[in-house]
């Protein structure tokens, strides 16, 4: 007997290419909930800088996995591939639709992949310990300790990568599993549910960069400063003060440069971002490109991202 088949887009793109509002339509289209991969999304207080959608943008479509997370907590890959798995169980459980929405790569590729990712207590005096091993007998005794527990890390890390062969140790003494092994028992278990891939892509990426900076300009006029200022104050260890959105302020808060140039540098550190954003999801195998500056306005969008996802039902249905 075949298994249940259970079909889920993915509308993935870089920052401010429009993803929100293209699930929000299509789930409206498919009677269905919008899932989020965005690993700042998921923390509460911080909706501006985030990019969260509002109540008003959301249109009354259910949405999952934002803004529920003290900020203060810290989260990982294999959680979010744990609550998504749940959240997507629970969806399907009422018959309706999950739409995956977000820019975050590794979330995104980890969940289709139903990746087996296994915790890792941090052990700061045993990362103490080979540091100052390496220190005192050189890199090549370092690399020595490491070849005879994983030969094949070994063969591929060069021997003057100090931080990954530390890691590798450090993975095979606190797990008793080396890297490779940890890789592939992350793969053994296929997911259960079949990825539909939408890329959100720009042919001429000056468009998308308009964008970027459009967004910023609605982030600062929507309160994007006093955000920014009350998390730098407040929660300096918050992982989320790391993100683009708010570190780049803390040069003006200070006194060392003008609004004007933080906004710049925040405009600018977002286009770098939507181009590592791209590469990531270029890499990824299968995507149908929806061009957003082809033309298409909003709703031939969502049709054309209905039909699509029609067809690739019925065509791995019947498989």
């Amino acid at each position: 007997m075949s298994r249940a088949f259970y079909p889920y887009p993915i509308i993935a793109g870089p920052t401010a290419s429009g993803k929100t509002a293209l699930a929000v339509q299509l789930a409206k289209r498919l009677g269905g909930e919008v899932v989020s991969a965005d690993s700042m999304q998921i923390y509460a207080g911080v909706s501006v800088g985030t990019a969260r959608p509002t109540v008003q943008e959301m249109e009354g479509v259910v949405h999952h996995l934002q803004g529920f997370l003290p900020l203060q907590e810290k989260y990982s890959v294999a959680r979010y591939i744990e609550d998504a798995t749940a959240v997507f169980a629970a969806v399907f459980a009422r018959n309706s639709q999950p739409i995956l929405c977000g820019g975050t790569g590794l979330y995104i590729q980890s969940f289709m992949e139903n990746r087996q990712l296994f915790e890792q207590p941090a052990d700061p005096s045993l990362r103490q310990e080979l540091v100052a091993f390496a220190e005192k007998n050189g890199q090549e005794a370092l690399m020595e300790r490491l070849r005879q527990v994983d030969p094949a890390s070994a063969a591929r890390l060069h021997l003057n990568d100090r931080n990954r062969i530390i890691r590798a140790l450090e993975v095979f003494y606190t797990t008793g599993r080396t890297i490779g092994e940890q890789d592939r028992l992350s793969h053994s278990c296929p997911s259960p549910y079949t990825p539909c891939l939408f890329l959100l892509d720009f042919q001429d990426r000056q468009h998308l960069y308009d964008r970027i900076d459009r967004r910023v300009d609605c982030m600062l006029e929507n309160g994007l400063l006093e955000e920014a200022q009350r998390i730098l104050r407040t929660d300096r260890e918050a992982t989320v003060t790391q993100a683009i959105g708010y570190k780049e302020f803390d040069a003006y808060f200070s006194g060392e440069i003008s609004l004007e140039a933080a906004a710049a540098c925040l405009k600018q550190q977002t286009r770098r971002y939507a181009k590592r954003q791209l590469s990531w999801f270029h890499r990824m195998d299968g995507a149908y490109t929806l061009w957003m500056d082809g033309g298409d306005d909003l709703h031939t969008l969502t049709e054309k991202a209905a039909r699509h996802f029609d067809e690739f039902c019925e065509r791995r249905g019947n498989l």
